[in-house]
């Protein structure tokens, strides 16, 4: 399926990866897909998430920098072409070589985003890491371990971050995938931005939601928001200070929204926080008509999608060839409605038009055709006509019939299909073999479409022996 997309996470996301000679090259391998499943829904960025690789061996080293690769293409071309280092499993000095790496503006780190440790190890590690690793948790790191091996569980669980039944997974490797999106989620909590952000986003609305800075008596919030490059259609509201959440809506689709949140306080003073919004394509209704439960004078239309922008479906339906046209309306909130008072056997063109709130209208168009009136097989019944071989016979339908359908599904052997002209009422059925059940169905057919059939099982008796006679000798 298609991968969500988070736009409103910020922070950086170091991965501790084992690339010591203690990991085959599979693994190696198998690890690296991991970590790309893991962050490819995030959006990359200096205001979004970046992502760094430290590499443990003898020598700590890092693959590259946070703010090196920040596109999801140039991220996953980088994670596939990093190179296992092979040597020591010198995890500690990695861990110190990470607690520089999160905090330094060296290595593209951001100061007040939070840090985000991921550990991939097959759990074996050459020196001391509870020291190293406590030192990062005491500077605000959360610490989440994927063993892939047989670590010490008591070690690797004081290791990660609280609780460990969150932080701390063990998988094999080629089970990676299973504790990806419960990982994922995991990471996202701690890194989901503390910011002004978009949720719920459609065609026509999303809903804005900012961390709580004011309150009733501290203040208003002004939210302003136009279309990108189009400051002229700039529009402005006001919340008070107790909100943390608006939905702007009659919004254009496919549209980028340039959006700012100004904090009106009259204690302290705080920036105004900014964020851009692409609202969806507009999804078009009706995208399919169905008709169904075709009578001599009625048929059932149905459609999809239902959209909340819809006010109203017109259903209009008149006879092919021919111009009356009639008119029935639907509520938005209903997908479904019975067309009835309809001639017999005859073709109608059928249009749903949506009526958007906005004005707008959609038309799909459906043909439908009535059965012909009575169009029914009645009284199908059987007579034996010798070993395996059955007669079908049935009374005509009524109406212009072109002709009658006989269909036998045989508990052995393959089915048949016999169609006769319509002054024929009876066919042979052979082939049935002894002490079988098998259903057998015949159909009227008319010009525009079938009739009503009626089905019956019928039961072949089985097969039995003569019975024998014996001489009798005379006294």
């Amino acid at each position: 399926g298609p991968q969500p997309s988070f736009s409103n996470s910020e922070g950086d996301l170091l991965f501790l990866l084992d690339s010591s000679g203690s990991v085959s090259y599979y693994e190696f391998s198998r690890v690296k897909e991991f970590m790309w499943d893991l962050v490819r829904p995030f959006t990359f960025g200096p205001k979004d998430v970046q992502t760094s690789i430290i590499h443990i061996s003898t020598t700590p080293t890092m693959e590259f920098p946070f703010d090196q690769y920040l596109s999801s293409g140039t991220l996953q071309q980088a994670i596939r072409d990093t190179q296992q280092l092979m040597g020591d499993t010198n995890t500690g000095k990695a861990l110190s070589y990470a607690k520089e790496k999160l905090f330094s503006d060296e290595a593209g780190a951001r100061p007040d985003v939070p840090k985000v440790l991921v550990w991939v190890t097959d759990g074996f590690s050459t020196d001391d890491i509870s020291e190293p690793m406590q030192l990062l948790k005491d500077m605000g790191v959360t610490v989440f371990i994927v063993s892939t091996g047989r670590g010490n569980y008591l070690e690797l669980s004081a290791a990660a971050s609280q609780p460990p039944e969150k932080h701390l997974h063990f998988v094999d490797v080629d089970d990676l995938p299973i504790i990806t999106e419960e990982l994922r989620d995991a990471i996202r909590d701690v890194i989901q931005a503390n910011r002004l952000h978009a949720v719920d986003i459609t065609s026509s609305s999303f809903r804005l939601m900012w961390p709580e800075l004011l309150s009733q008596e501290t203040g208003y919030y002004t939210i302003e928001y136009a279309p990108r490059g189009d400051v002229a259609r700039k529009r402005t509201k006001q919340v008070s200070g107790a909100h943390t959440s608006l939905t702007l809506s009659n919004l254009a689709p496919e549209t980028t929204y340039e959006v700012a949140l100004i904090p009106e306080s009259n204690v302290h003073y705080f920036p105004p926080q900014t964020t851009r919004v692409t609202t969806l394509a507009e999804e078009i209704s009706p995208a399919q008509v169905l008709i169904s439960e075709s009578g001599p004078h009625s048929f059932h239309v149905s459609w999809a999608p239902t959209l909340e922008s819809v006010m109203g479906y017109q259903i209009l339906y008149g006879p092919l060839p021919g111009n009356s046209v009639k008119l029935l309306e639907v509520d938005g909130k209903h997908n479904s409605t019975v067309v009835e008072n309809l001639a017999p056997n005859t073709t109608y063109l059928v249009t749903v038009t949506a009526v958007y709130k906005s004005g707008k209208e959609k038309s799909l168009s459906a043909k439908a055709c009535t059965q012909e009136e009575g169009s029914k097989v009645r009284h199908l019944c059987f007579e034996d006509m010798g070993p395996n071989t059955l007669k079908a016979s049935w009374d005509s339908a009524d109406g212009k019939v072109l002709g009658y359908r006989v269909r036998c599904r045989r508990q052995t052997g393959p089915s048949s299909v016999i169609s006769v002209s319509p002054q024929i009422h009876s066919v042979l059925l052979t082939d049935l073999a002894s002490g079988t059940t098998n259903k057998v169905c015949v159909k009227p057919m008319y010009k525009n479409q079938a009739g009503k059939g009626l089905c019956r099982m019928v039961h072949m008796q089985p097969a039995t022996e003569a019975q024998g006679y014996k001489h009798r000798q005379r006294a």
